[in-house]
C-alpha cells in the first residue's frame, strides 16, 4: 500500500498534462519522419533525373519545346543546342539572383535568341553585378552580333511555387522577378518557346566581359552531408518518437524516489516523539522532580516527629504529677 501511494503523482495536474503532452508528441514526430521520408524519396529521384538529364547527348531545342508546350520534367536540365541571332532590343534583367558562389546578389541577363525559322527561346546568358540604381536598367555586356550557335540546359519557366519567389509588380522598366516565357511572350512578335536556356558556351566565341555564367547543378551534393539530407532529417524525427518516453520514465522514476526519501523523513521524524529521553532531559527532569520529592520526605518526617514529641510528652507529664511537693 505504501509503494503504490508514493505514485499517486501521477495524477497531479502537472504530470496529467507532461504525459498528454508526450502522448500528442509523439504520433506527431511519426508523421513528420514519414514526410521528411517522401521529401527524400521525391528529391532522391529528382536527382536522377537530372543526373540523367546532365549525361544525356545535346539535341536542338525545339525537340524538347514548343510554343505551346511545356518542358517536360523529364528533360529539364537536358543540354540542347540552338542557333540564330540575339535581340539586344527586347533583352531583360532578373532581379535578386545571386553569383556563382552566392557570395553577391546582382542580376540574371535575359535576351531572346530569335532561331533561323523565325521562332524565339528566351536564353539566360548569365549573372551581373547590381549598380547604384536599383531603379535603372543596368549596363550590361556586349551582345554577341550576327548568327550564333549556343549550347545549354534547357530550364522550365520559373513560377512562385517552384522557386518560392513573389512575383512583385510595378517593377522598373524591363526587370522581371521571374523567368517566365508566359509573361514575355506579349513583348516579342515571333512565337516564343517554352522555357528558357541556360547558355555554357557560345559559338564563334563572344567579346570579353560577358556574364558569369550559371553554374551547373550538383544532383546530390550536400557539402558533406547525407544526400539528400532528408532521410537523417527522418531519423531523427524518429529518434525523438522513442526519447519521449524514455524521458518520461526517467522523470517518473526520480519523481518517485524523491517522494519515498520524503515519506521516509516523514516517518522519521514522526517516530522520533517516541524516544527516551536524552541525558540532558533527564537531569532536567531529575532537578524539577528532585525538590518535589525532598519536600515531600522533609515534610513526611516533620510529621513523624510531631506524633513522636507528643506521645513522649504524655508520661512525662504524668510523672511530674505523681511527684510529691517537696516545698
Amino acid at each position: 500500500m505504501y509503494r503504490h501511494g508514493v505514485y499517486r503523482f501521477l495524477l497531479t495536474r502537472q504530470w496529467v498534462i507532461l504525459t498528454l503532452v508526450g502522448l500528442v508528441l509523439m504520433p506527431v514526430m511519426v508523421e513528420l519522419g514519414i514526410w521528411q521520408m517522401h521529401r527524400h524519396e521525391r528529391e532522391n529521384a529528382d536527382n536522377s533525373l537530372i543526373a540523367h538529364s546532365l549525361a544525356a547527348p545535346s539535341v536542338p531545342v525545339e525537340k524538347l519545346t514548343s510554343p505551346g508546350a511545356k518542358v517536360p520534367a523529364d528533360d529539364n536540365f537536358r543540354t540542347v543546342t540552338a542557333t540564330g541571332h540575339y535581340d539586344p532590343a527586347h533583352q531583360v534583367v532578373v532581379r535578386h539572383r545571386t553569383s556563382a558562389d552566392d557570395s553577391t546578389i546582382g542580376f540574371y541577363l535575359v535576351t531572346p535568341l530569335i532561331l533561323n525559322d523565325g521562332k524565339a527561346v528566351l536564353v539566360n546568358r548569365g549573372w551581373i553585378a547590381s549598380q547604384e540604381d536599383p531603379t535603372s536598367f543596368p549596363t550590361v555586356p556586349a551582345t554577341p552580333k550576327g548568327q550564333v550557335t549556343i549550347t545549354g540546359r534547357i530550364r522550365p519557366d520559373e513560377t512562385t511555387a517552384s522557386t518560392s519567389i513573389q512575383d512583385k509588380p510595378g517593377l522598373p522598366p524591363r526587370q522581371i522577378m521571374l523567368i517566365n516565357s508566359d509573361k514575355l511572350r506579349g513583348q516579342l512578335s515571333e512565337p516564343l518557346l517554352h522555357g528558357y536556356v541556360e547558355v555554357t558556351h557560345t559559338s564563334p566565341a563572344p567579346p570579353a566581359g560577358q556574364p558569369q555564367q550559371v553554374p551547373p547543378p550538383t544532383p546530390g551534393d550536400t557539402d558533406g552531408g547525407y544526400s539528400p539530407p532528408h532521410l537523417a532529417y527522418a531519423w531523427q524525427w524518429w529518434l525523438f518518437v522513442v526519447m519521449v518516453p524514455v524521458g518520461w520514465i526517467i522523470l517518473v522514476r526520480r519523481e518517485h524516489r524523491d517522494q519515498v526519501a520524503k515519506r521516509d523523513r516523514a516517518r522519521a521524524e514522526a517516530a522520533g516523539g517516541d524516544d527516551p529521553p536524552t541525558g540532558d532531559d533527564t537531569q532536567a527532569d531529575d532537578g524539577g522532580t528532585g525538590t518535589t520529592d525532598a519536600s515531600v520526605e522533609s515534610g513526611t518526617g516533620a510529621a513523624g516527629k510531631e506524633p513522636q514529641t507528643a506521645a513522649a510528652g504524655v508520661p512525662a507529664a504524668a510523672e511530674r504529677a505523681a511527684a510529691p511537693d517537696t516545698e
